[in-house]
């Protein structure tokens, strides 16, 4: 067993030279350890940003089994990824902490077949048959004694069986998380924001939200001639953005042709999918976004309720409280264009 060990450590010493391990202090903690070796520039760019770097500079014990800068290329050139595309994988960290053991494990306590649990939670295994290699990787320079455990060099990177390259998109929590997600909705996440309407769609639902974009916030302020500070302030603005929201969940799969579908605000929208999917006249861009209490259809237009009374707003920003109609018929007026333009009151076929 002696014989063994000696040659593991003649073997190991002389990949060392390869490796170039430079001097190091054993006063130093892990994580130092590595700061301090340009061989470890990719090992400690994932532990700052995995934000393990203070647990590893904690006081274990820990064994490290640590791959270098040439081991992590040779992962990205099997992968196909970048660096960039590792440290930012979700599961980085899974991966770190899969080279990490509980305790101050030195070479000479290894033994063939052995097995380890790592912090990770998987285990690794031990092959003393030819060199020292954990999993399939070959330890390069054992014992880098620190004040807080002990590093092993290894030349390729350890990949728990639970990684995966390829990630499945993560359900958003809420409809809502999925509006402040994308910079489209930008205009209606505001809206929902003055209605204080945010923590109503944030709620166990489930919802079914028909999500107007940008854009179709722009054709609507065109067509009021407003601005989206003076629609903000409409007395009536909670009363367009539940006419958006249908209670219980309901996919594109669930839609039939003429079917007619209460909102919250109380008025009916209807579906019409003789082109498309239309939800009065507004074209569903993207169907099926689902959320954890719902799920959300993009629209191409903003649907305005029969019952929203569009007010004028003053400079400040606010619904004057004299008598003086103001602007009430110019907004009368335009309200009755919509209206013959189908934009309050539509009719389906």
């Amino acid at each position: 067993m002696k014989n063994i060990l000696k040659r593991i450590l003649n073997v190991a010493v002389s990949l060392s030279l390869f490796v170039g391990i430079p001097v190091y202090a054993a006063d130093q903690n892990i994580v130092e350890i590595a700061s301090g070796n340009d061989s470890f520039k990719t090992l400690v760019a994932a532990l700052q940003k995995a934000e393990l770097v203070d647990d590893l500079q904690g006081d274990g014990p820990f064994t490290v089994f640590a791959p270098t800068d040439a081991a992590f290329e040779k992962l990205l050139g099997e992968l196909k990824i970048s660096a960039e595309d590792l440290l930012g994988h979700p599961q980085l960290k899974e991966v770190l902490l899969y080279h990490v053991v509980s305790g101050k494990v030195m070479s000479t306590d290894l033994s063939n077949g052995m097995k380890a649990a790592t912090l990770q939670g998987e285990e690794i295994s031990v092959d003393l048959s030819d060199g020292v290699k954990i999993n399939e990787s070959t330890v390069a320079t054992p014992d880098l004694e620190a004040s807080n455990g002990v590093i092993h060099v290894i030349d390729t990177v350890l990949v728990p069986e639970s990684f995966k390259l390829e990630q499945e998109p993560q359900t958003p929590e809420t409809v809502v998380d999925i509006a402040l997600s994308n910079e489209n909705f930008s205009i209606l996440v505001a809206a929902l924001q003055k209605a204080e309407l945010v923590d109503t769609l944030k709620g166990d639902g489930p919802f079914t939200v028909f999500a107007p974009t940008n854009k179709a916030f722009e054709d609507l302020l065109a067509a009021l001639n407003i601005s989206s500070s003076d629609l903000l302030a409409q007395p009536d603005l909670a009363k367009v953005l539940l006419y958006h929201v249908v209670s219980g969940q309901v996919l594109s799969t669930d839609l039939t042709n003429g079917m007619e579908a209460a909102t919250i605000n109380g008025e009916k929208i209807k579906i019409d999918l003789t082109d498309g999917v239309m939800v009065n006249d507004s074209k569903v861009t993207t169907p099926d976004l689902k959320a954890g209490n719902g799920v959300v259809h993009v629209i191409d237009k903003v649907l305005v309720p029969s019952n929203f009374k569009l007010q004028e707003v003053d400079d400040n920003g606010e619904i004057p409280k004299t008598g003086d109609i103001g602007f009430a018929p110019l907004a009368i007026a335009g309200l009755v264009s919509l209206i013959g333009a189908g934009v309050l009151k539509k009719r389906f076929s």
